[in-house]
């Protein structure tokens, strides 16, 4: 059974898998339904490699940070139990990466914008790949939470158009109370014309 491999290649990030069709749900050569390994090369950083697992913890969290970033959202993603984490440090991106092997002591990868947006291409093309047929575990992607955009709004800039269109509606009726009413014409029978009658 020969094993079948895909490369996916950005300006500093190329990514390499290779599996196997999985003929048991009827799947035929030249696909991949069934992952034996994975490879990340990055330009002047390490390679990073591993099971299934590891590939899928970094898709789950590389997407929604990157995701959040395009929204002017800054926030972490993955927890000290997950194999992936990510956070932005001082204008660039730590990836941090713990090993399941006991003893071996998380890898720590820093990433500038274009590295982080070549990595997530090459994440993007391997699920989007028709050819490799694995069911990622991978979160629909939800609405931003309202706190986290509110809060990167400036507070006088958040609050600067209900005041203003406030004080615009407070000053136009006072304006409009200051015009005097017109005098009412009042009704008077003297003004009343007799009209000719026929005798």
């Amino acid at each position: 059974m020969i094993k079948t491999s895909f490369q996916y290649d950005q300006t500093t990030a190329r990514l390499y898998v290779e599996g196997l069709p999985d003929f048991s749900i009827g799947q035929e050569d030249g696909v991949i339904g069934i992952l034996s390994g994975w490879r990340i090369e990055l330009i002047g950083s390490h390679e990073l490699e591993g099971k299934k697992e590891h590939l899928q913890s970094l898709m789950n969290v590389v997407q929604p940070y990157v995701r959040h970033r395009l929204s002017g959202v800054e926030r972490s993603f993955g927890d000290p139990s997950s194999h992936v984490s990510i956070r932005p440090l001082e204008g660039s991106h730590e990836i941090l990466l713990r090993s399941s092997q006991v003893g071996v002591n998380p890898l720590t990868i820093v990433l500038d914008d274009a590295e982080l947006a070549d990595l997530i291409r090459c994440l993007d093309d391997l699920i989007l790949d028709h050819r490799v047929r694995i069911d990622w575990t991978i979160p629909a992607n939800q609405p931003l939470l309202r706190r986290d955009l509110v809060d990167k709004v400036p507070f006088v800039k958040r609050f600067f158009t209900p005041v203003l269109g406030t004080s615009i509606f407070i000053l136009t009726t006072s304006l409009f109370l200051t015009i005097p009413l017109p005098t009412l014409f009042e009704f008077s029978p003297s003004l009343v014309q007799p009209t000719d009658q026929k005798q």
